[in-house]
């Protein structure tokens, strides 16, 4: 049963443009169907991060957000599955597995809430029969050491944040289909 419904624009080509930087991973990769292993147990998947890893930052980077971001889901604002801010500026890597609590981050990072309501990576999880979902894996190299939110921020928040402290963006782009 598709949802028929058209395919929504890449997000990240409606926002202010930035500078671009690289992030590969073990696990994801560009267009390329997501493992069962990162995605959501409501769909029978293990709800494990993919291992991230990136290069290439700007100068003047002083932290990251990691988010993944479904603009696929059938709701206007599109569906936020991970938002992982405040991330030290001298990491270059999460690995799987990262996004499952705080604790798991590296320095005084930590999650805000996704829109499954929790502070962690929620996989994959579109609706039966549906059309393939995107799932942008963002790296946000940021201008400041500290986004201004905090943990009860939602997605939104800190992606309005984002736009005025993006200095460049490292994207990896998987799909699945439920």
């Amino acid at each position: 049963m598709s949802l028929d419904r058209p395919v929504a624009p890449d997000p990240y080509a409606l926002l202010p443009g930035t500078g671009t930087f690289t992030v590969t991973s073990t696990d994801v990769r560009d267009g390329e169907l997501k493992d069962m292993r990162h995605v959501h147990p409501s769909v029978g998947g293990e709800n494990v991060s993919p291992q991230l890893s990136w290069s290439g930052a700007p100068e003047g980077t002083r932290s990251y957000v990691v988010t993944c971001f479904d603009p696929d889901a059938p709701v206007p604002g599109g569906f936020w599955h991970w938002v992982a801010v405040n991330i030290p500026a001298d990491t270059t890597e999460l690995p799987a597995g990262a996004g499952a609590s705080d604790e798991t981050l590296p320095g005084d990072a930590f999650h805000v809430r996704n829109d499954m309501s929790s502070r962690d990576y929620a996989g994959a999880a579109p609706p039966p029969g549906d059309q393939d979902h995107r799932y942008y894996f963002v790296v946000h190299a940021v201008d400041v050491e500290k986004l201004d939110v905090d943990e009860d921020a939602s997605a939104a928040v800190v992606s309005f944040n984002l736009a005025f402290h993006t200095l460049a963006r490292a994207i990896v782009t998987p799909v699945f289909r439920h």
